[in-house]
C-alpha cells in the first residue's frame, strides 16, 4: 500500500462562512485553523496546502471567557526605536474586531511560507455581511463551541 500525497493542481476549494456569534474565540480559532490547513479532508498533505476558504462573520460578538477581556493584552513592535505598544482586547474588539480573531488564528497555522498562503484564505468581517456571495458559501456548523 502506497502512502497518498496530494498535488497542488488536484485540490479542490470550497467556501466556508462562520457565525461567530456567541462562539468562544480560541475553539472558534482552532476549527478555523484546521479548515485552512486542510485537516478536515481525507487528502490532507502536511506539506500541501490542502485547506478551504473560511469566512467569519459577526466577529464583534466573539466572546472571551474569564478575566481575559481586561486581563489580556495584546503586544506589538512598530519597528521604531522604544515602540514597544500592546493594547488590551476590550479596547481591541471595540476598534477592530476582525484583528482579535486573525491573530488568534494566525498562531495557530504553521509560521512559514506555507502558513503565509494558508492564512490568505480567511476573511474576517465585523458584521453579518459579506462580499463573497458570488463563491456560494455554505455554512460550517462548529463542534465544540
Amino acid at each position: 500500500m502506497k502512502t497518498y500525497m496530494a498535488k497542488p493542481g488536484e485540490i479542490q476549494r470550497k467556501w466556508y462562512v462562520i457565525d461567530a456569534t456567541n462562539k468562544t474565540l480560541g475553539r472558534l480559532s482552532s476549527e478555523i485553523a484546521v479548515i485552512l490547513r486542510g485537516k478536515h479532508k481525507p487528502v490532507y498533505t502536511p506539506h500541501v496546502d490542502t485547506g478551504d476558504h473560511v469566512i467569519v462573520i459577526n466577529a464583534e460578538k466573539v466572546k472571551l471567557t474569564g478575566n481575559k477581556l481586561q486581563n489580556k493584552k495584546h503586544t506589538y513592535h512598530t519597528g521604531y526605536p522604544g515602540g514597544l505598544k500592546s493594547i488590551d482586547y476590550r479596547t481591541m474588539l471595540q476598534k477592530n474586531p476582525e484583528r482579535v480573531i486573525e491573530i488568534a488564528v494566525k498562531g495557530m497555522i504553521p509560521h512559514n511560507r506555507l502558513g503565509r498562503t494558508m492564512f490568505k484564505k480567511l476573511k474576517v468581517y465585523r458584521g453579518p455581511e459579506h462580499p463573497h456571495q458570488a463563491q456560494k458559501p455554505e455554512v460550517w456548523e462548529l463542534r465544540g463551541c
